[in-house]
């Protein structure tokens, strides 16, 4: 390990910036604060990007390492210990001089800031602490800003980071406590735990100890929505609780004939209360997929409970890159599972917004996805005895099972139909994806085609949809990051390839 001191600003920004690529802990804000008189920025609650592109598109957030230097060893880090890297850290007088220079130019809305492990986790908490301090107190900086957790540091500095950061974030590295001490042995599940309680806690004690509306219709409790006749099972290793139902026949007949009105699904989705000044934007956590033999069960699984038991805002999946050799890992040449992280992110969508759950989607018998047909689709062809269903008077929450119709669509449909019955012509302007969605639906007791209700036939017929999609996502992939400075020669050849392709066109 080299650590070279006296570099510059712009080679430490060059080597901290690289370092931080293969976080993806990071999205839209979440949070939305207007500029204030005295102050400068502002947090947009939907204008903060997550990820750096290569196709020449800038980025607005500003994502970077505090220090690439690190006391643990874990085995899939490219910050190891044991890697020969170059080594070097900010102070917190340049994070602030490098935030408010590309605030001013208008590169950057916020700041995202992670970090190695430099001496001990409380020093370099504390200095990350300094950083934040010096932009909200002294820079007057009001923006955006995302602040990891760091493991093992003292209650005390995460606390007053928390009242600093818009939102916060503590990686749960893997999926389960075994490939933990497999991989990373000087991690534990108690020291990553006891940081995301710490800040739950925070933001509910800042908002008079209510972190939940309850929802009287479906028996909410403090760890979220749940069924009649449900119980508790433990996801793998980490002691967290996850709900599943016991009787499959309840669950269906709610879906198929409760009643569930537009503004009640609404203040199902609109969880939290108004924000307070303790992590206002919540917090999240990171899983690195591939690098441990667990199945997308209990990944999914362990997913469903942190939400459950710590009102996590995101649980990021995260490919695994096979960047270090070790007996331990996958070989070099290994690809990374992008396809899977996809599935496993749209499973999580289905969690968060669709009234899914890990049980329903995957089993202990079925525990991986099919990487050829995305989870919703395949949840509704190994449960045909729901469907076809009319559109007309199903319930809120059938119509949000229905491949090809989102929450929005869902939402119009419930509205549109209060006036008059609907037809084909109307979903389609609602924005059903009626490709998709023709299969499993009838409106006026009519389909929109003949179809057979035949697993096999219709899973032939959405394959096509799907395959040119899936080779995209598993074949189309850079680890190139966007420079933050200007890339003049990358810029030129953008233009010169615009430039043959507009000459293309109009010979064409």
């Amino acid at each position: 390990m080299a650590y070279v001191e006296n570099l510059s600003i712009e080679e430490k920004l060059k080597i901290l910036t690289d370092a931080a690529k293969y976080d993806v802990a990071c999205t839209s804000s979440g949070v939305e604060r207007k500029g204030k008189a005295g102050m400068m920025g502002n947090a947009a609650a939907c204008g903060i990007c997550h990820s750096f592109s290569a196709d020449g598109r800038c980025v607005s957030l500003l994502k970077i390492l505090y220090t690439n230097e690190c006391i643990y060893d874990c085995k899939y880090c490219i910050n190891r210990k044991s890697n020969d890297v170059v080594r070097t850290s900010f102070t917190p007088e340049e994070i602030c001089d490098l935030t408010m220079q590309f605030y001013r130019h208008n590169y950057i809305e916020g700041l995202f800031l992670s970090s190695g492990i430099k001496d001990n986790p409380t020093k370099t908490m504390e200095e990350i602490y300094m950083a934040l301090h010096l932009l909200r107190n002294v820079h007057r900086f009001n923006g955006y800003i995302h602040v990891k957790a760091i493991p093992g540091a003292e209650p005390q500095i995460i606390e007053q980071v928390g009242f600093l950061a818009d939102r916060m974030s503590t990686n749960l590295e893997l999926p389960t406590a075994d490939g933990l001490r497999e991989l990373a042995p000087n991690k534990t599940r108690k020291t990553i735990l006891a940081p995301m309680r710490q800040i739950q806690n925070g933001i509910v004690d800042r908002k008079g100890g209510i972190h939940r509306i309850g929802c009287n219709k479906h028996n909410g409790d403090d760890w979220g929505l749940q069924l009649p006749n449900t119980r508790l099972s433990k996801a793998d290793g980490w002691g967290l609780s996850t709900l599943q139902p016991e009787n499959p026949s309840e669950r269906r007949d709610y879906l198929l004939h409760s009643e569930c009105d537009l503004l009640h699904t609404q203040s199902i989705q609109n969880l939290y209360q108004e924000k307070s000044k303790f992590v206002p934007a919540g917090q999240s956590t990171q899983m690195i997929i591939g690098a441990t033999p667990e199945n997308d069960y209990q990944i999914l699984s362990v997913a469903e409970a942190l939400y459950n038991r710590f009102d996590l805002k995101r649980v990021f999946y995260s490919a695994y890159v096979a960047l270090n050799e070790d007996s331990k890992l996958p070989a070099l040449n290994t690809k990374p599972p992008l396809l899977r992280e996809h599935r496993l992110y749209q499973a999580d969508w289905l969690l968060r917004f669709y009234g899914f759950e890990a049980n329903e989607l995957l089993s202990e018998d079925a525990p991986n996805f099919n990487m050829f047909l995305d989870p919703k689709c395949e949840w509704a062809l190994r449960h045909l005895e729901y469907f076809p269903v009319e559109i007309n008077t199903a319930s809120y929450a059938m119509l949000l099972r229905i491949p090809g119709i989102g929450t929005k669509s869902a939402r119009r449909i419930v509205m549109a139909r209060k006036n008059a019955l609907l037809d084909f012509d109307n979903l389609k302007r609602i924005g059903v994806v009626l490709k998709r969605a023709h299969y499993f639906i009838t409106c006026k007791g009519k389909m929109m085609h003949q179809t057979k209700i035949d697993q096999d036939y219709i899973t032939r017929q959405i394959l096509q949809l799907e395959n040119k999609k899936n080779w995209e996502l598993e074949y189309s992939m850079t680890y190139r990051q966007l420079s933050l400075f200007d890339d003049h020669s990358f810029v030129e050849k953008n233009q010169d390839c615009l430039m043959i392709q507009k000459q293309l066109s109009e010979v064409v």
